[in-house]
């Protein structure tokens, strides 16, 4: 496998502005010689193409042998896969029964989707993320939560309570989990670990709610999912009718690609801005030196700390921190929505590329990673 060079985090907004549209053809029209007494005019710089985007289908442009990664995901448990580069699609397959517009649980990529909602209220001046998110919680005023922000929620370092037996017991047992997750206790204060918490994410339903002033769920199909033309997503719900942040979300690979290509495009969608840019910029880099691998419900490609999370992905244990990147095969840059049993959305801003895999979790842990699944698509694409 050819090792990659790691590229800069700042290419993002580059390779937005850069990706190009083989729809715009060069005026072919014959052109006026020069007179001799008229000097030969200097061309002028030539336009940027301006972003591809999809309408309600992608515009396909087969490319790249793909024979070998879909050999190797089929075999895993997947069930589709989807490859989106400068705009178009130049793959998709299906197997163990997906089918393109059947919708299947995506688990964590859900938190990936909070955070861009997050995003949108802050963008919006309705969310503060350095305030106390007890401004919108009511169960939070006067106690130890008072100093919990929705920026500490989104980096996984809030201090909340967390164990596995509550983790279950919401996720399993409970009906109305926002009153749940909110109810939990304080542990620590807000930056001191880092942890990755579903109840904390949950209790960014109540935050939302409160800043945006309508339902989670509502906002979501209105100011994302629709303007990208996700029409096979739901977004997901407790018992109570709560809308869930940490997830519950079903989605297909080519809607998934749209919210990939949305974040290659610093969150612009055909000329609208849908989540601010610095708000993009800043999910996909680390927001914590207690792991540089994650930003705000986005993972990264940042050198530093790394703390994964394989027993929250499905497998028997966590391996212990160490110090590099999450896929040392795979430019820099690269960032993922990740969700458990390696459910991905990975982006790759220098490559103009957007990959989603979706399917059963692999039978080990080092089967369908960051680094084979990111490097397998850039490694196709090249052949």
């Amino acid at each position: 496998m050819r090792i990659r060079a790691a590229l800069a985090t700042g290419a993002l907004l580059a390779v937005a502005a850069c990706s190009g549209s083989a729809d715009v053809q060069p005026d072919s029209s014959p052109q006026p010689a020069p007179t001799r007494d008229a000097p030969e005019a200097t061309p002028s710089p030539a336009a940027t193409p301006a972003p591809v985007f999809p309408g309600t289908r992608w515009s396909r442009a087969e490319r790249g042998d793909w024979a070998a990664l879909d050999a190797d995901l089929a075999a895993n448990g997947s069930t589709c896969v989807a490859v989106v580069k400068d705009g178009r699609l130049v793959h998709d397959a299906y197997w163990n029964g997906g089918s393109a517009r059947t919708p299947q649980k995506v688990y964590s990529i859900a938190k990936s989707l909070s955070s861009l909602l997050a995003g949108m209220a802050a963008g919006d001046g309705t969310l503060d993320l350095d305030a106390p998110a007890g401004e919108h919680v009511e169960q939070w005023r006067g106690t130890d939560a008072g100093q919990v922000t929705a920026r500490s929620l989104l980096s996984m370092t809030s201090g909340r309570r967390w164990s596995d037996a509550a983790d279950r017991q919401m996720i399993r047992a409970v009906r109305d989990q926002s009153s749940y997750a909110a109810g939990l206790a304080q542990d620590a204060a807000p930056g001191e670990r880092w942890v990755y918490d579903n109840a904390a994410v949950q209790t960014l339903e109540s935050v939302l709610d409160d800043a945006v002033g309508a339902d989670v769920g509502a906002a979501a199909q209105a100011r994302l999912l629709d303007p990208l033309g996700m029409r096979d997503t739901v977004w997901g719900r407790d018992a109570a009718g709560n809308a869930l942040t940490y997830s519950g979300m079903q989605s297909t690979c080519l809607d998934l690609a749209r919210v990939g290509h949305l974040m290659l495009n610093a969150g612009s969608w055909r000329g609208r801005q849908i989540v601010p840019g610095d708000y993009v910029r800043e999910a996909t880099r680390p927001s914590s030196v207690l792991n540089a691998a994650y930003g705000l419900l986005w993972w990264t490609n940042a050198g530093g700390r790394v703390v994964e999370v394989l027993r929250q992905a499905g497998f028997a244990a966590d391996k212990p921190p160490y110090r590099g990147s999450l896929a040392p095969n795979v430019p820099a840059d690269a960032f993922w929505a990740f969700g458990y049993g390696n459910q991905y959305i990975a982006v790759v801003p220098s490559e103009g590329v957007v990959a989603v895999r979706l399917g059963a979790r692999p039978a080990t842990p080092d089967r369908v990673t960051f680094d084979g699944f990111t490097s397998g698509v850039l490694d196709a694409l090249d052949r």
